[in-house]
C-alpha cells in the first residue's frame, strides 16, 4: 500500500503507511536482534559499552557528591535515553539487512551523517523527558519527605520501606514513572529508526511512531515491558549487562519497524 501522503506548504512528501504487527511478529524480530548481534558483536558492545559505561560515570558522581538517594531514579531515568544511544544499531541492522557487512566506520558515518539532523531533534525530546522525570522526582521528595536530609542510602532506604510517606512517594513514582515511559515509548519506539531510515522530518516520525502503537496495543506495549525488563537486568550486575542488552534491544526495535511500517511506494 502507498503511503499516505501529506502536504506542508508546496512541499508534497509521503506520510508513512503504518501496519499491525503481531506476537509472532516480536517473537521473530526479537530472533532477529540476537542474530544481528551475533553478526556484528564487536560494533554492539561498543554502543552497548558507551550505555553502561555512562550509568557507571552517572552512579559514581551520585555517591561522590554524597547524594545517593537519586542513584535509583538516575539509573530508571537512564532507560529514557537508551533509544537515541542505540542509533548506531538501527545503522548496523539496515545494512546487515541489505546484505553488506557493517563497519565501525560506515556506521558512524551515517549515525553522524547530516542528513540524519532530525535525530537531533529526538535526541532533545529524549533528554528532555529525563529532565521532566528528574525534576518530578525532585517534587515528590520535597512533597512526601520534605526537605529533609539523609545521612547515608541505607537511611534513605529505611525511611522509604518503612513509613507511610516513604511508600506513597515510591507509589506515586512510580505511577508518573510509568506514564512518562509508555508517553516516551509510544513518540519513539517506531521514530528513531524511521529517522535512520527515510528522509522524513521528527514530528512525522512520532506520529507515525504513535500511530503503530495505536495500530497494535498488545504487542508494543509487550515489548515497552521486556525493554524495561531486560534494561534493569542488564543495570543490575553494574549496568555490564548492558553491552548485550542495548545491542539486542536496538536490533530487535528495527525489525519491529520494518513489520510495523510499510515499505515506501516505489
Amino acid at each position: 500500500m502507498a503511503d499516505v501522503v501529506k502536504q506542508s506548504g508546496n512541499a508534497v512528501t509521503a506520510f508513512p503507511k503504518v501496519r499491525a504487527v503481531s506476537f509472532a511478529d516480536l517473537t521473530w524480530a526479537l530472533e532477529a536482534g540476537v542474530a544481528d548481534f551475533r553478526k556484528a558483536p564487536a560494533i554492539g558492545l561498543f554502543f552497548g559499552g558507551i550505555y553502561a559505561l555512562g550509568g557507571l560515570l552517572i552512579l559514581a558522581t551520585v555517591f561522590a557528591l554524597d547524594v545517593g538517594y537519586l542513584a535509583y531514579p538516575l539509573a530508571a531515568g537512564s532507560v529514557l535515553i537508551g533509544p537515541f544511544v542505540a542509533a548506531g544499531l538501527y545503522e548496523v541492522s539496515r545494512e546487515i539487512e541489505a546484505g553488506r557487512k557493517p563497519t565501525f566506520s560506515s556506521v558512524l558515518r551515517t549515525a553522524l551523517d547530516q542528513r540524519r539532523r532530525e535525530l537531533g531533534w529526538m535526541a532533545f525530546v529524549t533528554i528532555f523527558a529525563f529532565i521532566i522525570w528528574m525534576y518530578q522526582v525532585r517534587l515528590l521528595l520535597a512533597l512526601f519527605l520534605g526537605f529533609a536530609s539523609f545521612a547515608s542510602l541505607q537511611d534513605f532506604a529505611q525511611v522509604l520501606f518503612t513509613t507511610a510517606d516513604g511508600l506513597s512517594f515510591l507509589a506515586v513514582g512510580h505511577v508518573i514513572g510509568a506514564a512518562l515511559a509508555l508517553g516516551l515509548f509510544s513518540i519513539t519506539v517506531i521514530s528513531f529508526p524511521l529517522l535512520m531510515d527515510r528522509d522524513v522530518d521528527v514530528v512525522t516520525a512520532m506520529i507515525t511512531s504513535v500511530q503503530a502503537v495505536l495500530a497494535s496495543p498488545g504487542p508494543m506495549i509487550l515489548y515497552g515491558l521486556i525493554v524495561v525488563g531486560m534494561l534493569v537486568v542488564g543495570v543490575v550486575p553494574l549496568f555490564l549487562g548492558l553491552l548485550v542488552v542495548l545491542p539486542v534491544l536496538g536490533h530487535t526495535t528495527w525489525h519491529l519497524y520494518r513489520r510495523a511500517v510499510e515499505p515506501p511506494a516505489a
